[in-house]
């Protein structure tokens, strides 16, 4: 968890349980009583009432509220659809991120306000099929890991081939979620739909290219890769 994530849980802690010892706020948020200490300074400074009571713990201005998230309708209505749809064209582990986000928007809501389940703008299809969603995920951890994987691939031209590639970004593109990588074969960048990949595996021990590969190298590379054809096309 990220050190703001701490903060802004230890004031939720605060405000709630107050008056709370730092032996209780350590054992709730995971960390040392020194660190709990060190996070009281940290919030104090940036203005927000904390007050410490020798034997009793801390507490907070009773009349001290965090800024409430105000959002008009329209951007309501944007976020709910975002997530929604977000909910049934990832994988499983954003689409149960955009559940529980979901979820809690919902709950947070106040009582007048539209629920999800009644907005006139819903995405109500999945738009992953099998074969895409079966590599989804382990395409998605390669990313984050920054690790390489050995696929098998149906060419539009029908054409299998084997290939040993560092994903570097999933890009959905009208139905069809493609996989922008580093193709060890072809010593480049290379995109390739997910739903025509028929196998995917760890591919271990495989060494970084000598050259430094990045989403953004890849981004350039298609970018200049466009404005080429795009010249080509004009003569």
């Amino acid at each position: 968890m990220r050190k703001a994530d701490r903060l802004f849980q230890l004031v939720n802690l605060i405000r709630t349980h107050q008056p709370i010892t730092a032996q209780q706020l350590a054992e709730r948020i995971g960390v040392s009583i020194r660190t709990i200490y060190r996070y009281i300074d940290d919030i104090s400074i940036s203005g927000i009432p904390i007050y410490g009571e020798p034997g009793v713990g801390y507490a907070m201005d009773e009349n001290f509220e965090l800024p409430p998230l105000t959002l008009n309708q329209d951007e309501l209505a944007a976020l709910m659809l975002g997530m929604e749809m977000l909910s049934r064209s990832t994988g499983d582990d954003l689409a149960q991120a955009a559940k529980t986000l979901l979820s809690k928007i919902e709950a947070a809501l106040p009582s007048r306000t539209l629920k999800p389940i009644h907005t006139p703008i819903q995405a109500l299809a999945n738009i992953l099929n099998d074969q895409t969603l079966k590599h989804w995920n382990n395409l998605y951890r390669a990313i984050q890991q920054q690790k390489a994987v050995k696929i098998v691939y149906f060419s539009l031209n029908e054409q299998l081939s084997e290939r040993i590639i560092f994903p570097l970004g999933l890009f959905y593109w009208g139905e069809k979620w493609i996989v922008g990588t580093w193709c060890v074969l072809r010593n480049s960048y290379r995109d390739f739909r997910v739903d025509r990949i028929q196998n995917l595996d760890k591919a271990d021990n495989v060494e970084s290219p000598g050259q430094e590969i990045s989403l953004e190298a890849y981004t350039h590379f298609n970018a200049e890769a466009w404005r080429i054809a795009k010249l080509s096309s004009l003569h």
